[in-house]
């Protein structure tokens, strides 16, 4: 029988991502009381505070100048990269870089950061997700999340969309893949 050990990933809760970032997210601050009550239960429950972020190269692939899809979002050392203040973001959270390479993109935690390794080393089962943006890197990290055979809970009100309005499909496609949405 297998001990449930969950950790909390918080997926890209950055000041780009926030209002008055270059890839802002509409109604992204009304994830904070959610996002810091998560904070302070896994805190409470001494569970492992995972923060990943995206941690962009000057002239990434992903940028619209370089015929991607997004105009440049959190460059790496930038005040957009930044996590946003409002997060109550421990010291001893654990810090999770994606997106580091000049021609690779990475949605998903999981890409490219060895992040699947750590968990395992430290006998994590279930991951609690939230964060920005739902149909997008915080989709692709539950996806991932489950690949590798960790139980996941996407926590529905610590996350906004990009695309609000396909906010109910996202989570709808995460459910029957096997997420528990709360």
């Amino acid at each position: 029988m297998t001990t449930e050990n969950p950790a909390l990933l918080l997926v890209d809760i950055q000041n780009d991502f926030c209002e008055g970032g270059s890839l802002a997210v509409e109604g992204a601050s009304h994830i904070f009381p959610v996002v810091n009550r998560m904070i302070s239960e896994a805190e409470q429950g001494n569970q492992l505070i995972i923060a990943s972020r995206d941690w962009h190269t000057v002239d990434h692939c992903s940028f619209q100048d370089r015929d991607g899809p997004w105009p440049p979002p959190c460059i790496q050392d930038t005040r957009g990269a930044a996590f946003h203040p409002d997060m109550a973001l421990p010291d001893s959270a654990v810090r999770v870089s994606k997106g580091t390479g000049f021609d690779t993109d990475a949605y998903s935690a999981f890409d490219g950061t060895q992040l699947e390794s750590f968990l395992r080393r430290h006998d994590i089962t279930t991951l609690r997700i939230a964060g920005l943006a739902l149909d997008v890197c915080v989709r692709a990290t539950a996806l991932d999340a489950l690949k590798h055979g960790f139980r996941v809970e996407l926590v529905s009100d610590g996350c906004r969309a990009v695309d609000q309005k396909k906010a109910p499909e996202v989570l709808d496609e995460l459910q029957a893949a096997g997420v528990t949405i709360s």
